[in-house]
């Protein structure tokens, strides 16, 4: 499945699935939004990959993946996330991270290595972000999610997935990471300012940018 192709390619099926994921529609300039890269790169990117059955558009130019186009980025997706997770629970990298290089690591990790990976952390529900692993045989069972953006002061909620725009973001995940906003954490909140969220953290005052704090989820303790 996509013989032939190099990593980039890779990346933008993954960015599809990943923009379904967090309900965006999938549309070319969110796709230049997310990978940083220009209008006319991605556009000459999408129409190969439609040229070759991966993708379809819409009459809207909405972006939907085939067959095809979906299996072959759940299998990146797939070890993206299983390599956050070797990287986390076995090398130690630092968690703030590991997104970018899963990233890397990604396009080299093989069927048959895919398969050592698995046995070896246990078939893991989710990465380390808290975003489910395809295909696990694990099922993370949470209750209904909300951006902490979103929550009332008062609530007390668990920390559950930080988005994947937000992973790429390593300023925005180094804050998560010192101020321990990771998942499973227990939150509380305390009140929302104009610009970030007052919260309550292990007894710590804690105060996260709206920015950020729009792309933490978590549910109810």
């Amino acid at each position: 499945m996509g013989g032939g192709y190099h990593p980039p390619v890779e990346e933008y099926l993954e960015t599809i699935l990943g923009l379904e994921e967090a309900g965006i529609t999938p549309m070319r300039a969110r796709i230049v939004e997310r990978l940083g890269v220009s209008a006319p790169a991605v556009s000459e990117t999408v129409r190969r990959l439609e040229r070759d059955g991966y993708l379809t558009l819409t009459d809207a130019r909405a972006i939907t993946l085939t067959v095809a186009g979906r299996t072959y980025a759940t299998s990146i997706m797939r070890r993206h996330r299983l390599a956050e997770r070797l990287l986390i629970d076995v090398l130690k990298v630092p968690w703030s991270q590991v997104h970018e290089e899963a990233g890397r690591l990604e396009h080299a990790i093989s069927p048959w290595l895919e398969t050592h990976l698995v046995e070896l952390l246990g078939d893991p529900a989710t990465c380390p972000h808290g975003n489910p692993i395809p295909g696990s045989a694990n099922i993370a069972n949470y209750g209904k999610e909300h951006a902490l953006a979103d929550l009332p002061a008062g609530s007390a909620v668990v920390v559950r997935r930080i988005d994947e725009q937000l992973e790429g973001q390593h300023a925005s995940m180094q804050t998560l990471e010192n101020e321990a906003v990771l998942p499973g954490q227990a939150v509380t909140v305390v009140s929302r300012g104009a610009n970030e969220m007052h919260l309550s953290v292990d007894g710590r005052d804690v105060d996260l940018e709206l920015a950020i704090a729009e792309r933490v989820f978590a549910s109810l303790a």
